[in-house]
C-alpha cells in the first residue's frame, strides 16, 4: 500500500528575492541574491559586474599621464584622492619631487572631497532608512564644498586637478576664505546634526547591533577604512604608512568597537570634524612657491619595474600597482580599491538577519559601485 504521507522539504518555504541591480538602496548597479525564509535572510549573495568598463585594461594602452581623468570615473564621491594615489605612484617611479605648496593644495583639497563624500553617504543612508529631512541640510552643505572646488578644478564631481609633479592650478585668497567660512558653517552645523540625527532613538534601533562584524572578520576579506575602524582597530593610512605632508598635521583616527552598523556610522560622522582640523592646519601652514614640479616631461618614461602606491580613500585603503617595461605606457596597472573588499563580508555579515535590516548593513559599507565595477 502506498504511503501518503508527505515529506516536508526543509528548503520548502524559501524563496530567493532579487535586490538590484536597479535598487535606490544599492545606489549604483549592484544585485544582491537573498535566499530567503519568510523575512530572515539564509544566504545574500552579491552579484558584480554589470557596470564593468575595463580601466585597468584601458591603462595598457595609453600613456601613462593621460589616464588620469580615469581614475575620477573610479570613485566619482573620492575623485581627488584617487588622483593623489595615481600622482604618487608616478613620481615614486620617475623620482620627481613635488613642491611643498602643491603637496600642501593636494592635502586640502583631498580632505575637502573626503568630507563631501561623508555628507554624500550620511544624508543618502538616512534617506533609505526612511528619514528624509536630514539629507537635505547634507547636501546643502555639500554643495558649499563643490562651489569652492568647482572655483580651482573646473569640475563639481568627477575632478582632474592633479598633475604628475603637482597640481594644474594654484589656489587664490577666495578659496581660502571660502575654505574657512566653510570650516565655520560645518562646525556650527554637528551640534544640529548629533541631535536631528544621532541622537535619534529610531536611528539607534536601526543600526545597534546591526551587521554585526569582528576584527578577525575583517582580517579575512581585507576590510579597511571606517568600517575596520568601526570594529575597534586604529588604522588609516595617513598615520599608518604616512605620505604626502600628513605627518606635518595634528590629527586623530576615530575608532568604536562596536563592530556593527552603529559604530561604522560613528567612525564616519567623527572623521569629518579630523579633516577639518587637517585643512584649517594646512591653511594655516600654507607655504609659498610654486605648484608644478620644474621640469616634468611631456612623454613620461617610466623606469622598468615594480611600483606601488597607497593613500587613504573614503572608504578604506586604496592602492595603484605599476609593472613598467620602461616605456610611457604601464605594461600592467592593478588597482585594489576598498569597495570590493569590503563588500566581500556581505554574506558573512547579512546572513540570519531579517531583510529589512540588510539596508542598514550594507548601507554602513558605504560602497561606491564603479569603484568595484572598474
Amino acid at each position: 500500500m502506498m504511503n501518503t504521507e508527505v515529506l516536508q522539504d526543509e528548503r520548502h518555504h524559501r524563496f530567493v528575492l532579487n535586490m538590484g541591480p536597479q535598487h535606490p538602496s544599492t545606489h549604483g548597479v549592484l544585485r544582491v541574491l537573498l535566499e530567503m525564509e519568510g523575512e530572515y535572510v539564509i544566504e545574500p549573495q552579491p552579484v558584480l559586474g554589470y557596470g564593468h568598463r575595463c580601466h585597468e585594461k584601458i591603462a595598457e594602452f595609453k600613456p601613462a599621464k593621460s589616464f588620469m581623468p580615469n581614475t575620477a570615473r573610479m570613485d566619482y564621491l573620492g575623485a581627488l584622492i584617487y588622483n593623489h594615489g595615481y600622482a604618487l605612484l608616478l613620481e615614486k617611479a620617475t623620482g620627481i619631487e613635488v613642491p611643498r605648496r602643491a603637496d600642501y593644495i593636494r592635502v586640502i583639497t583631498s580632505e575637502l572631497n573626503r568630507i563631501q563624500s561623508h555628507l554624500l553617504w550620511f544624508g543618502a543612508y538616512l534617506l533609505d532608512l526612511g528619514a528624509f529631512t536630514p539629507i537635505m541640510y547634507a547636501f546643502d552643505d555639500r554643495e558649499e564644498i563643490l562651489d569652492i572646488l568647482e572655483d580651482v578644478t573646473g569640475s563639481r564631481l568627477t575632478y582632474c586637478y592633479f598633475r604628475v609633479g603637482g597640481v594644474c592650478k594654484d589656489i587664490d585668497d577666495k578659496f581660502v576664505a571660502s575654505t574657512r567660512n566653510f570650516i565655520d558653517r560645518l562646525r556650527g552645523r554637528f551640534p544640529m546634526y548629533e541631535e536631528l540625527v544621532n541622537g535619534n532613538i529610531i536611528l539607534q534601533k536601526r543600526l545597534k547591533g546591526i551587521g554585526e562584524y569582528t576584527p578577525e572578520l575583517c582580517a579575512r576579506y581585507g576590510v579597511t577604512g571606517p568600517l575596520l575602524r568601526g570594529a575597534g582597530i586604529s588604522y588609516d593610512l595617513r598615520r599608518a604608512e604616512p605620505y604626502s605632508v600628513y605627518p606635518e598635521f595634528d590629527f586623530e583616527i576615530p575608532t568604536d568597537p562596536g563592530g556593527d552598523a552603529w559604530a561604522s556610522f560613528n567612525v564616519r560622522f567623527r572623521e569629518m570634524e579630523q579633516s577639518l582640523r587637517i585643512i584649517e592646519q594646512a591653511l594655516d601652514k600654507l607655504p609659498e612657491g610654486p605648484v608644478m614640479a620644474a621640469k616634468v616631461p611631456k612623454k613620461l618614461k617610466i623606469p622598468a619595474g615594480d611600483y606601488n602606491s597607497s593613500v587613504e580613500a573614503p572608504r578604506g585603503e586604496l592602492s595603484y600597482y605599476l609593472v613598467a617595461d620602461g616605456s610611457d605606457v604601464p605594461y600592467r596597472l592593478k588597482v585594489r580599491t576598498p569597495s570590493y573588499s569590503n563588500l566581500s563580508v556581505v554574506p558573512e555579515m547579512c546572513k540570519g538577519m531579517m531583510i529589512a535590516d540588510v539596508v542598514s548593513a550594507m548601507g554602513a559599507l558605504d560602497l561606491v559601485i564603479p569603484e568595484i565595477d572598474r
